[in-house]
């Protein structure tokens, strides 16, 4: 891994890192702004499986236990690429509740979450390129159409010669019919 990949990797977790693990010590002050977003996941919780918990302040901790092992993860470089999407998929319900602009009323209010919606659009595009960083490496994409690639031209290949040996037997067979005896 190239220093300025785990540089930049550090740099991106470590705003999960530290929110995660105060959020999971402290989750009640976030459970007045969380309540609509968890009020409406609760009843998907619920038809998943019926013993999950729907109470905000353990949705709070279960999200922020995930950002803190998803950063950890992110920021020494293993499993950065699954890291880096559950850190998107956290950050999406997180923006949401966290930062509503569009129901604020209040100019200056609006305007602050306005700016932390963007922040976290910006971290949300950052941990995109995260999980599509391949550090150089041929992606799976890549990958899979080189070996169909291979696999043609050996097919190929091997019916040519198949071909081949087919004519050559042929003609040894026709010569030995000719040959006394």
């Amino acid at each position: 891994m190239t220093p300025v990949r785990s540089l930049a990797r550090a740099m991106l977790s470590g705003i999960f890192v530290v929110s995660g693990a105060r959020n999971f010590a402290n989750p009640s002050r976030l459970a007045p702004t969380a309540k609509p977003v968890t009020d409406r996941v609760t009843p998907l919780l619920e038809r998943v499986h019926p013993q999950l918990p729907t109470d905000t302040e353990t949705l709070i901790r279960a999200n922020s236990a995930v950002q803190f092992g998803a950063g950890l993860m992110l920021a020494t470089g293993r499993f950065t690429r699954p890291a880096a999407l559950v850190l998107a998929g956290t950050l999406i319900p997180v923006t949401l509740a966290g930062h509503p602009f569009w129901r604020n009323d209040d100019p200056i209010a609006k305007n602050n979450n306005q700016i932390h919606f963007l922040k976290n659009l910006g971290l949300f595009g950052g941990l995109l390129l995260a999980a599509a960083d391949t550090e150089g490496k041929p992606g799976l994409r890549w990958r899979a159409g080189h070996r169909i690639g291979h696999s043609r031209r050996s097919v190929r290949r091997a019916v040519r010669t198949a071909r081949r040996e087919a004519r050559i037997a042929v003609r040894s067979t026709s010569a030995a019919r000719r040959l006394p005896g």
